[in-house]
């Protein structure tokens, strides 16, 4: 299994979420928010400041044009001062279409990013799912160790990703959760008996066997007179190497002298495999026939087939088993966490997404599955972590860390 699944439907959850329980009946949200899930809103002074650290990162560096809907009047401004690359400088209605073009991208990145970290704090403490602050400070200073080579360029990161400290321990909190529920989620599954993996060796015992193989010198050609001559000069003492280097028509074994190695059976043509496989070791043997030409060949080595045991496969199996069975876990458990947090999901009406009970019918992409809000993308700007429990490694090894966004003095994905 791999540390990203990248079918999940659920995106990144890394936001630091002030929310403010509002006062609100049914399915209303609250002046002043933009979202409600459950009894959690999530405040419009969120939505602006994941907003502007969103534009931070896509501006790379640069100055963050943070669109400003509906006239966007401060994104044209900023936009008709910057260099044009083009002949002609853009019209305001061009710049307004830009501003609202990155605004909608923008929002639907930033909600699905809101949304989904409450999804994912409401489901930690639904299991009882905790972190502490230690485990979240060491979780980063480790990460910036790998990242950074000084406290100064995670200092000019921060300040170009428009994030405070307080933003990335969030992250990396949340990055916390998606693994400790991840381990919740899955734990069960881990448990294989002896008995299921005697099942399993006994139903796929040809999986565990290597069948006999053989390396040979070969001479291809099209015809049989041109392969009894190349007989005749190998059974006169030249070398398959030369003798190949002139009469053989296949390229591959050519270029390496006439060598064809680790040939198993049933893998070549049929009347080759057969005479292959009945051909005594060391014994010059052709013309065969196949549908590629006539070959003359020699045996130079008999790798015996082979049968692993239960004992030798015992591991392989056990570690197939808990990974398929912790896959189907959660894979179940994605389906049924998305559905069930959608349906508790109440968007305002300027800031519905495919998140929300009350979002558009028809599929919308509002970003990566495993990140790119806030940022979009930006390379300059980290994508939060996991939204919601990923597919534990086989191995058992820890999880990508979670603020990742590149090598460029970035915290890793």
């Amino acid at each position: 299994m791999t540390h990203s699944l990248s079918k999940l439907a659920l995106a990144a959850a890394t936001a630091s979420i002030g929310a403010a329980l509002v006062a609100g009946c049914g399915n209303d949200v609250p002046a002043g928010s933009v979202a409600k899930v459950g009894d959690e809103t999530i405040t419009k002074k969120d939505f602006d400041k994941w907003l502007t650290t969103a534009a931070s990162g896509q501006s790379q560096g640069g100055p963050a044009v943070v669109p400003d809907p509906p006239s966007y009047e401060r994104c044209v401004s900023a936009k008709g001062k910057q260099p044009s690359q083009s002949r002609s400088k853009p019209s305001e209605a061009q710049l307004k279409k830009q501003c609202k073009q990155e605004y909608d991208q923008l929002k639907g990145q930033v909600m699905q990013f809101l949304i989904q970290s409450a999804w994912v704090q409401q489901e930690a403490d639904a299991r009882g799912v905790k972190v502490s602050n230690a485990e979240v400070k060491r979780s980063l200073e480790d990460q910036k160790k790998q990242a950074f080579p000084n406290e100064k360029a995670y200092k000019k990161f921060l300040a170009s990703s428009g994030m405070s400290e307080e933003d990335i321990l969030f992250r990396v909190k949340l990055d916390q959760l998606q693994q400790k529920l991840t381990q919740k989620v899955t734990e069960d599954e881990a448990k294989v008996s002896d008995a299921d993996i005697r099942q399993y060796y006994e139903k796929n015992k040809t999986r565990f066997a290597q069948p006999e193989r053989r390396d040979l010198d070969v001479v291809l050609t099209k015809t049989k007179a041109k392969a009894e001559q190349a007989k005749r000069a190998l059974d006169e003492g030249q070398s398959f190497k030369s003798v190949a280097k002139k009469y053989s028509i296949d390229s591959a074994s050519k270029s390496q002298g006439g060598k064809l190695p680790d040939v198993a059976k049933g893998q070549q043509e049929k009347s080759l495999d057969k005479a292959v496989f009945a051909a005594k070791k060391g014994k010059l043997s052709g013309p065969v026939k196949t549908q590629f030409g006539w070959y003359v060949f020699e045996v130079t080595k008999v790798k015996k087939a082979t049968q692993q045991s239960l004992g030798q496969a015992r591991e392989t199996i056990r570690n197939l088993l808990r990974s398929r069975r912790q896959q189907k876990a959660l894979d179940s458990f994605i389906k049924n966490f998305r559905e069930d947090y959608k349906d508790k999901t109440v968007c305002a009406e300027d800031y519905r997404i495919a998140e929300c009970k009350n979002g558009p019918k028809e599929k919308t992409n509002t970003g990566p599955a495993s990140g790119g809000a806030p940022g979009g993308g930006a390379p300059q700007q980290p994508p939060p972590s996991g939204g919601a429990p990923q597919a534990p490694p086989s191995g058992g090894g820890s999880q990508p860390p979670p603020s990742g966004g590149g090598s460029q003095g970035q915290p890793s994905p």
